[in-house]
C-alpha cells in the first residue's frame, strides 16, 4: 500500500467557478484520488478556498459586507458546490485559518534567518481619498492599448495587455472612485527566488516524467529573459496574514501583509493540520505527510493544476520549502492543464458567460458533468465545450452504452427469471473471448489512471462499457432462452456480474450511478478487478438484485438549445 498525498489548485474565494475552473484542477484530481483509494492506497486529498488578497477586498465591498464575513459565506457555498459535485476531499480548508497564519509567519522567519528575504523600497500608487496604498487591482482606468474604460492596473481584460497602473489614461480607485491619486514610497519584502535558481533548475531537471506543459513553462520562467527574478511577498491591504517572523513582529512592516500568492499554497500544509485539528490527532498525524523527518519520505505528492499556477508551484512554492531550510515534503508530480473553452470563446467570470458550477448542477446530477469534462480534459492542449458536443457525449456513452446495457440486463432477468441471479447452464468459448478482452482492456484502464492520462482512461472505460453491449448483442439470451433457457441464464449471470465489475471500475468518474449500480446489485463488495476472471462470479446464483431506475436520461434537442442560448451571456 502506497501513501500518496493529493493537492488541487486552491480556488479564488470570490464568486462560484466555472467548469472551466472545475476541470483545470480540482475534478481530475478527485478522480485520481477516488481511483488510488480504491487501489486500495492511503490518500490524503487536499484543497482550501484562497481568502486572501485583491479579489477577496473587492468581491466583499461589491457585496457590500465585511470581508471576513463575505469569505465565511462562500466558502460554505464552494463547499456545497464541491459536495455537489462529489469532490472527495479529506480536507477542504481555509487559508485565512488560524493553522495557515501561523505557518506562514513560520516560513517567512525562517526564510529571514537564512538570508533569502530583502526589504526593497518601491513606488506604489497612494489614494488620498482613501487614505492607502493601492495594489495594481483596486486601480481601474482606461486601457492606453484598446481603450476599454475598465481595465485593471495590472492587465486590461478586455484585451488582455500587461499593465502596469501608471499606463492607465484617467486612473481611479476601484474603492472610492476617486482620481486623488498619488505615487508614493512603501517598503515591501522580496523573496530572493534568483538565489535558489540553480538549486529549483537541478531539482526540475531530477524530476522525470513530468508532462511537458508543467516543465517548459517552468523553465521558460527559469531562463527567459534575465531568468527568475526576486518577487515580493508583501502587500498595503488590511485582508491577510500579518507580517511577522514567527511570532515575532517586523520592524518597518506594521500593516502590512502576506501577498496571497505566499500564503496560499501553505495552505496545502496548513490544512492538513486543519485536518488533524477537526478530527482530534496529534500534529504527528499531519507531519506524517509533509515533513521527510517524520515520515513524509515515502509519501509521493501529486498536485493538479491549471497552466497559469505551474509558475508558482514549480518555482515559488518549492522555493519556499527549501529555502526554510527544514525537511519539508517536495511534489513529485504535477499534472498541469491548458484551458476549457466554451462554445467559440472564452469562459468568462465577470461576463458570466458559460456554464457556472450551481448552474450546471441545476440542469442536470453531477455525473453528466463529471463523465464529460473528464472525457474531454484539456490535457495536451485548449479543448473547448460545444452543447452539441455535450449532448452527443451524454446520450451516446452514459444513456446508450452504460445505462442501456444495465437497463436491458436487469429488465430481461426480471423477465424471465426473477429479481436473483439465475443458475444453470455453462459459458462457452465467447465468454472466455469476452472475459481475455476485458483483462487486456482494464490493465490499459489502470495503466492510464496510474499515468494520469485521463482522457485515454475515459476512452478505455467506455471500451469496456461497450464490450458487454456488444457480448449481450452477440450472445443474444432473448433468443436462446426460447430453446435453452440453461443457456440464456448463464448468459444472463455473467452480464449481472458486469454491472458490479462497471460500477466498481466507473466510480472514479461517475460516483453516483456507481453507487446505484451496487445498490441494485445488493452488493457492497468494491473489490478492484486485479483478475477479471475471478471477479465476474462475484454475484452467485441467488442472489437478489433490484431493476435500478433509468441510469442516465438523454438530452433532448430542445433542452440543448435551451441551454445554449441562457448561458452564452451575462448571469440571471
Amino acid at each position: 500500500m502506497a501513501r500518496i498525498l493529493i493537492t488541487s489548485a486552491i480556488p479564488y474565494i470570490n464568486g462560484i467557478k466555472h467548469l472551466g475552473n472545475l476541470v483545470g484542477s480540482q475534478l481530475p484530481a478527485d478522480l485520481y484520488a477516488r481511483y488510488m483509494r480504491a487501489r486500495g492506497h492511503e490518500v490524503m486529498f487536499i484543497c482550501a478556498t484562497d481568502e486572501h488578497g485583491t479579489p477577496a477586498e473587492l468581491a466583499a465591498a461589491k457585496a457590500g459586507k465585511p470581508v471576513a464575513e463575505y469569505c465565511a459565506e462562500m466558502h460554505a457555498v464552494q463547499k456545497e458546490l464541491s459536495d455537489g459535485f462529489r469532490l472527495s476531499f479529506d480536507k477542504f480548508g481555509r487559508s485565512s485559518s488560524p493553522q495557515n497564519r501561523a505557518l506562514t509567519q513560520h516560513f517567512a522567519g525562517k526564510l529571514a534567518e537564512n538570508g533569502l528575504i530583502e526589504e526593497v523600497t518601491e513606488k506604489q500608487v497612494y489614494s488620498v481619498a482613501d487614505g492607502r496604498f493601492l495594489p495594481d487591482r483596486y486601480i481601474e482606468g482606461t486601457c492606453p492599448n484598446c481603450g476599454y474604460d475598465k481595465a485593471r492596473g495590472d492587465q486590461c481584460e478586455n484585451c488582455t495587455k500587461q499593465l502596469d497602473p501608471t499606463d492607465l489614461i484617467d486612473p481611479r480607485s476601484a474603492i472610492s472612485g476617486s482620481t486623488d491619486l498619488e505615487v508614493r514610497e512603501t517598503k515591501h519584502l522580496y523573496l530572493r527566488q534568483s538565489a535558489l535558481r540553480d538549486r529549483l533548475d537541478a531539482w526540475i531537471d531530477s524530476q522525470s516524467g513530468w508532462p511537458v506543459l508543467t516543465t517548459s513553462i517552468a523553465k521558460k520562467w527559469l531562463h527567459d529573459g534575465d531568468g527568475l527574478q526576486d518577487r515580493g511577498i508583501t502587500r498595503d491591504l488590511d485582508w491577510g496574514v500579518p507580517v511577522k517572523k514567527g511570532d515575532q513582529d517586523w520592524p518597518g512592516m506594521e500593516g502590512k501583509v502576506f501577498y496571497v500568492w505566499f500564503d496560499a499554497p501553505i495552505e496545502y500544509i496548513a490544512a492538513t493540520k486543519e485536518w488533524a485539528d477537526a478530527e482530534g490527532l496529534p500534529d504527528s498525524a499531519w507531519r506524517r505527510w509533509w515533513r521527510t523527518d517524520e515520515g513524509a519520505g515515502d509519501v509521493r505528492y501529486v498536485q493538479f493544476m491549471g497552466k497559469d499556477n505551474v509558475p508558482f508551484h514549480t518555482l515559488s512554492f518549492p522555493a519556499t520549502l527549501m529555502g526554510s531550510g527544514e525537511p519539508w515534503k517536495l511534489v513529485d508530480y504535477i499534472k498541469s492543464f491548458n484551458y476549457l473553452n466554451y462554445d467559440g470563446g472564452q469562459f468568462s467570470t465577470s461576463q458570466g458567460r458559460g456554464v457556472f458550477m450551481d448552474q450546471a448542477l441545476d440542469i442536470l446530477p453531477s455525473d453528466y458533468w463529471r463523465w464529460w469534462l473528464l472525457s474531454h480534459a484539456p490535457e495536451n492542449s485548449d479543448s473547448e465545450f460545444t452543447w452539441e458536443n455535450f449532448q452527443a457525449s451524454v446520450n451516446k456513452d452514459l444513456a446508450d452504452v452504460l445505462g442501456n446495457f444495465v437497463s436491458r440486463v436487469t429488465k430481461f432477468c426480471r423477465s424471465k427469471f426473477g429479481e436473483e441471479v439465475p443458475a444453470g447452464g455453462e459459458t462457452g468459448p465467447r465468454e472466455a473471448a469476452l472475459i481475455d478482452d476485458l483483462a487486456r482492456r482494464v490493465a490499459a484502464y489502470n495503466a492510464h489512471m496510474e499515468a494520469m492520462e485521463i482522457r485515454k482512461a475515459a476512452q478505455e472505460l467506455r471500451a469496456i462499457w461497450a464490450a458487454g453491449n456488444e457480448y449481450l448483442q452477440d450472445a443474444a439470451p432473448w433468443a436462446v432462452f426460447k430453446e435453452d433457457p440453461d443457456a440464456a441464464a448463464a448468459i444472463v449471470r455473467l452480464s449481472l456480474n458486469l454491472i458490479r465489475l462497471y460500477a466498481v471500475l466507473s466510480e472514479p468518474f461517475v460516483p453516483d450511478a456507481a453507487a446505484t449500480l451496487r445498490q441494485a446489485m445488493h452488493t457492497e463488495d468494491a473489490g478492484w478487478p486485479d483478475d477479471v476472471a475471478a471477479a465476474l462470479p462475484a454475484l452467485p446464483p441467488g442472489h437478489a438484485f433490484a431493476v435500478p431506475d433509468n441510469l442516465f436520461r438523454k438530452i433532448a434537442d430542445e433542452e440543448r438549445e435551451d441551454w445554449q442560448a441562457r448561458f452564452a451571456g451575462q448571469r440571471r
